[in-house]
This record gives structure tokens, sequence and C-alpha cells, in this order.
């Protein structure tokens, strides 16, 4: 499909302050109109705002700071099946299919992201707190969208010989 190559993953610099490549490479996501310190102090806000939580959990499973909330949430999030569309014999299938690491990433950023900016009337860095510490949990709206495409694909598992 889109397997392009580009050499986005080698130019992409650490965070400056985690020095975390998953966490630029959010920002990226986050940013809108080119305006990257805007979307930095959105997500450090974000990251501030989690840390402060989990310092008033005394779970010992909770993650240590919000920097593991943030990749335990990605890594929930992740969906491991997508139903993807296939024309068969002037039939249209959903064919459930594996979907690769750059895809997972990508769509796990993506549900978080829209469902913190679903929700109006707070500032950004609030929602995507939110959104980040619920999606850590197991909860949320993006947890939910995945949960959706996994049932999707269960549903058409019928179909997955076309794939």
């Amino acid at each position: 499909m889109g397997g392009r190559i580009t050499r986005s993953a080698d130019q992409l610099r650490p965070d400056p302050v985690f020095g975390d490549k998953i966490l630029a490479k959010f920002t990226n996501c986050i940013m809108l109109d080119g305006k990257k310190s805007v979307a930095q102090r959105n997500i450090y806000n974000a990251l501030d705002n989690i840390q402060a939580r989990l310092d008033k959990i005394d779970d010992p499973n909770a993650p240590k700071s919000s920097l593991d909330c943030f990749h335990m949430a990605i890594d929930k999030v992740k969906p491991f099946v997508e139903v993807r569309s296939k024309r068969i014999g002037g039939a249209n299938y959903q064919v459930p299919m594996q979907v690769d690491r750059k895809r997972q990433q990508a769509l796990a950023f993506r549900w978080i992201i829209t469902a913190a900016r679903a929700e109006k009337g707070r500032p950004i860095a609030d929602r995507l707190a939110d959104e980040i510490f619920s999606a850590a949990r197991g909860e949320g709206k993006a947890m939910t969208k995945r949960e959706e495409v996994h049932r999707m694909a269960e549903a058409n598992k019928a179909f997955s010989h076309f794939a």
C-alpha cells in the first residue's frame, strides 16, 4: 500500500526533556501549523499533570513516571488486527489483517489525539493527560476505539482467507 520509504525515522530527534523518540514522534503528531513549541508545551504540561496524579496513587503496580504511563498507554491502545476493504468478484469484503508495528503506533497516536481533541472546553494539556492516563488503565475513548476495531475483525473472521 503506502510503503514509500522516507528517512523520517532517522531524522527524528529525541525530545529535549526525556530524550525519548516515541514522545518526539507524538509531539509531531500533536503539532498544528508547524508550531512545535506549542505542541511540546502542551505535552509536557500533560505529562506533569499525569506525574502529579501518579504521585497521589500508592498502587505498587502503577507506572513510576509519567513517561512510563505514556508508553503504557500507547502499548495498550495499539491494535493487533484491523479490517481492510478488499474487492473480490464484484463484492467488497471487510478482511481482517494483521497491523504492522509502524501502523500500530500511528493508529494509537491518532486515536489518543482524536479522543483528546473531541472533548471541548478544557485546555488540551488536561484533556491529553486524561486520555493518556485512562488509556494506561485500559479505559477511555481511545481504548473503546481499539476494542471496536478488534470486534470488527473478530466479526469478519470468516473472510480472513481472502487476506
